[in-house]
């Protein structure tokens, strides 16, 4: 999935040795990979992207859980987010090798074409279908989604104190040696180096943060960001600059940072209220940043430190 992982925990009585529990890892690693990732292409998700309109395939059951949570997050935000967004970020230059620049708006028109979640739909035999030549993009999250799994084998193994983080999404839970809490950072938006704006203690919780001040380009000092609004077919241009997400699930978390993201400072806070999630904002204000926690999240954060 072109990232790294990192996975501390603390044995139990009838944990396996730490070589074998990270073979056993590397290997649910690796099956996953060959499922969803969107840089190989002999995955199962690249088989399907790469099939015509009108196709529908089975699909290993990680791509169909991650399809049907996407679904419901496609509806709420009004279409915003959508997995269907590949050609988009192939066309203004986010999968390597193109051209930083805005497309011309034919070009965009002809890309929308193949872009929209209600064209995507699963069969009651458990196939996945696509009405147009749509291609899937499940980064907004993959890493969550496996984060869920590995806690789940950790538990099959009596592990129940452990920090496990992919791409930057991490769930913690239980004590570390010492009886001392798993804190983690979360970083403040900055474009020339990393500085932690908060720490928080976590214990069963996800935190998840999306943003635009890591994978983003400049053209004629205008910030173009990975993260598409897939009705306009354009980077968001809004000024929330990241938001942190908390959650019992990665991949609720994981998605929602970014669904939150998309909609910006004022439809995402009214979002995240409305659905009492625990979110936290950082919005430019000229040179300056401006933070706010939900109440939600402000309740967790006070609780764990």
């Amino acid at each position: 999935m072109g990232s790294t992982y990192s996975i501390k925990w603390v044995p139990s009585e009838h944990s396996p040795e730490p070589d074998a529990l990270q073979q056993d890892i590397e290997d649910m690693l690796a099956r996953f990979d060959k499922e969803v990732s969107n840089w190989r292409s002999d995955s199962d998700l690249a088989h399907f992207n790469d099939a015509s309109a009108g196709t529908c395939m089975p699909m290993p059951q990680s791509v169909i859980d991650m399809v049907q949570l996407t679904d419901r997050l496609y509806a709420d935000s009004d279409g915003s987010f959508d997995i269907t967004v590949a050609p988009l970020l192939k066309l203004w230059g986010f999968h390597g090798g193109e051209e930083h620049q805005a497309p011309h708006p034919d070009q965009l028109q002809q890309a929308m074409l193949n872009v929209g979640q209600q064209h995507l739909h699963i069969r009651d035999d458990g196939q996945l279908c696509k009405d147009v030549a749509l291609s899937l993009d499940l980064s907004s999250l993959a890493a969550g989604y496996m984060i869920d799994r590995v806690v789940e084998r950790l538990a099959s193994y009596g592990v129940t104190n452990y920090m496990v983080e992919m791409t930057g999404e991490l769930k913690a839970a239980g004590r570390k040696p010492g009886n001392r809490p798993w804190r983690i950072a979360i970083e403040e938006p900055r474009d020339d180096e990393r500085v932690a704006q908060m720490i928080l203690a976590l214990d069963g919780e996800s935190v998840s943060t999306s943003g635009d001040y890591r994978n983003y380009y400049e053209v004629d000092g205008q910030r173009f960001s990975h993260t598409f609004d897939a009705r306009s077919g354009h980077p968001v241009m809004h000024k929330l600059a990241a938001v942190t997400v908390l959650d019992d699930t990665a991949a609720e978390a994981d998605a929602l940072s970014t669904l939150l993201m998309i909609m910006g400072e004022d439809r995402g806070w009214d979002y995240a209220i409305a659905h009492d999630i625990p979110a936290f904002f950082v919005i430019r204000d000229g040179e300056v940043f401006v933070s706010k926690g939900t109440p939600q999240f402000n309740a967790l954060a006070q609780s764990e430190e």
